[in-house]
């Protein structure tokens, strides 16, 4: 089997060390909803969609749910937040910043929270949750930071070391509506060039 492109979402990934742990069950997929009652009525138990963020610097991103299906492309962006649309009881069906919407395997997902830099300038992450407050540190465009407490529009991240607070639409991430057009049928290849190679500058 032939790979697809390999894609390069924040290359400087590999390094970070996420402050936030998993927990509950299933690889903590159910930290950002909760178990549905009675079981629920997906494969998990889980809500959909829902986001979680990928477990590892290498994932195949498939054309379906299982190894038979060929590789869309490889996934090179341990941390990357993703956005649960489908699953089955193995496999899970993503939607990733790009737009992109593939499989990928439960065992390559966990529920730590992470966000994604939208837009093409630096975010300012602020010492406070408000407009006027200085800057601690500045996300760079498609960075990926850890996700943590919220207060009101405000959500708190860190990333390298850095932390401070962004607003939450200059994020990608935190939105409960469906992130791509889930009635396509083929992935969408990421088309955007490589991020710069480290994700906050003082």
């Amino acid at each position: 089997m032939t790979k697809g492109p390999t894609i390069a979402i924040a290359a400087a990934l590999l390094t970070i060390g996420l402050v936030m742990s998993a927990c509950g069950r299933r690889g903590g997929e159910d930290t950002d909803c909760p178990t549905l009652a009675h079981g629920g009525t997906t494969p998990s138990g889980y809500c959909v969609p829902r986001y979680l963020s990928l477990k590892r610097g290498e994932v195949f991103a498939r054309r379906g749910p299982g190894r038979d299906y060929p590789a869309a492309f490889v996934y090179h962006a341990r941390g990357l937040p993703v956005q649960v649309v489908d699953e089955t009881s193995d496999w899970r069906r993503i939607c990733d910043p790009d737009g992109g919407l593939v499989w990928v395997s439960r065992a390559m997902v966990d529920g730590r929270r992470t966000v994604f830099a939208k837009g093409p300038r630096a975010i300012p992450l602020r010492r406070q949750p408000a407009d006027g407050s200085p800057a601690a540190a500045y996300l760079r465009p498609r960075a990926i930071a850890a996700l943590g407490a919220a207060r009101g529009d405000w959500r708190e991240v860190t990333v390298e070391g850095a932390g401070g607070w962004v607003k939450a639409s200059e994020v990608w991430g935190l939105s409960p509506a469906v992130q791509c057009d889930i009635r396509s049928s083929a992935p969408v290849t990421p088309l955007s060039p490589p991020p710069a190679p480290a994700n906050a500058t003082p």
